[in-house]
């Protein structure tokens, strides 16, 4: 069992992307750690030996930021910008859209389920 960073990766996938099940390891990541090892990409993770594993292990928990240290970091950047008061930092306090997207139609995502109003009643005569 390949267990990195307390990630349980994947036995019967390529290297390349068993690597990406880390938070914070994407596509070209993965291939530059392998690279680094000297391990193909094709190689599955199952068949790394326990030597490789160790050479992984060691560049992720020296080299890359991921898991629960890259968790934190992104939301101690949310909280900064949140507490600055900057336009990026007002929409997520009103949990709207950061990016620019028009929320009009769109962006239910962020803005979670619609929240009907009902239009005012006529009086009768």
């Amino acid at each position: 069992m390949a267990r990195i960073s307390g990630i349980d990766l994947p036995r019967n996938k390529r290297g390349e992307i068993g690597l990406t099940y880390i938070y914070g390891i994407g596509r070209s990541t993965a291939q530059g750690i392998l690279d680094k090892a000297g391990i193909s990409y094709d190689v599955k993770v199952q068949d790394w030996t326990d030597a490789q594993l160790t050479l992984i292990r060691n560049f992720i928990n020296d080299e890359v930021k991921v898991e629960g240290a890259l968790r934190s970091e992104v939301q101690l950047n949310i909280k900064r910008l949140m507490d600055i008061g900057c336009y990026r930092g007002l929409r997520h306090r009103k949990g709207l859209p950061t990016r620019g997207q028009r929320t009009k139609n769109n962006s239910r995502t962020r803005k979670g389920k619609r929240k009907t109003v009902a239009n005012k009643k006529k009086a009768t005569k």
